[in-house]
């Protein structure tokens, strides 16, 4: 297949971490009923962009440092396949930034009413743009030190659940950080069962990521944090701010991590959380999409 290097490449299964947090600040947006269908389209856009950018940058940076051939573990790319080259892919990521570019300046044109919040959005788009590309890539990327679990949470929770809420509603509101860090961290678990199935490969290759500095069985532990608290900080909102039954509809995939879970603890080798990494996947997005029905039946 002629586009196949790239569709691997591109990573589109990780594109629902970007979603959920949009989908979650729109529907407490449509709650509060201020909602425009083209501000949230654009922010979907703007957020999948960003995503893939990570997606490509990851790999021209483990590329540049050859950690991509360490690592047997994790699913091959078309630059690890030799289908892609350097070059090709640093022309990819240019065009991407313009592409991030772009639906980000039409997203704010949309939905900015005035200089400052334009401006304080532009910028707020050059740092996310500039948090996709140094994770792997530069002298010294946060993702090789251990930053990268803290950077899903601000991008993919903080910022990506506010930053969509006030672009609708052009106003903030202290409990929306709970869903906010609910979500992100239900991201951050994403990334850890990632870490968790490359750990050996990244401590070979001297990439310390968070599961690499504390070790396989406190990544485990960590693993359960992150899914508890994530509850706990949904839970909170729904039980404070909606009032009837839909509220908790989300907790229709507890027992569902509950399995998760207990899987994540009695895995033995790398190759066997393949599947939980997909698995984790889905469940974030599961969750996060019954929270919004949720909020809106509200």
């Amino acid at each position: 297949m002629k586009y196949y290097p790239w569709i691997i490449s591109l990573r589109l299964k990780t594109l629902p971490l970007s979603l959920c947090a949009i989908l979650v600040g729109n529907a407490l947006a449509y709650w509060q009923q201020q909602f425009d269908y083209r501000i949230m389209l654009l922010s979907i856009s703007t957020a999948s962009l960003l995503q893939i950018l990570s997606n490509l940058a990851n790999d021209y940076g483990d590329a540049v440092k050859g950690s991509d051939k360490c690592n047997i573990t994790a699913h091959t790319r078309g630059i690890q396949l030799g289908l892609i080259t350097l070059k090709q892919l640093k022309i990819a990521l240019i065009i991407n930034i313009i592409c991030c570019i772009l639906s980000g300046l039409c997203l704010l044109l949309v939905a900015c009413s005035n200089r400052y919040e334009l401006f304080s959005f532009i910028l707020l788009g050059l740092l996310s743009i500039i948090a996709a590309i140094t994770y792997t890539i530069g002298n010294k990327p946060y993702g090789y030190s251990g930053f990268g679990d803290l950077s899903v949470l601000i991008f993919f929770g903080l910022v990506g659940v506010i930053g969509s809420y006030y672009l609708q509603t052009k106003s903030l509101s202290n409990l929306i950080i709970l869903p906010a860090l609910g979500c992100g961290l239900l991201s951050v678990a994403v990334l850890n069962i990632n870490n968790l199935r490359d750990i050996d490969s990244d401590r070979n290759c001297h990439k310390r990521t968070l599961v690499v500095l504390m070790g396989q069985t406190k990544a485990r532990f960590y693993h359960l944090f992150l899914i508890v608290t994530a509850f706990i900080l949904l839970a909170l909102f729904a039980s404070h701010q909606l009032h009837t039954i839909w509220r908790w509809l989300f907790l229709i995939t507890l027992p569902l991590f509950i399995y998760h879970i207990y899987a994540v603890f009695r895995f033995k080798v790398a190759k066997d959380a393949i599947p939980l990494l997909l698995q984790m996947v889905k469940l974030a997005l599961f969750t996060n999409l019954l929270y919004c029905l949720g909020i809106i039946l509200n």
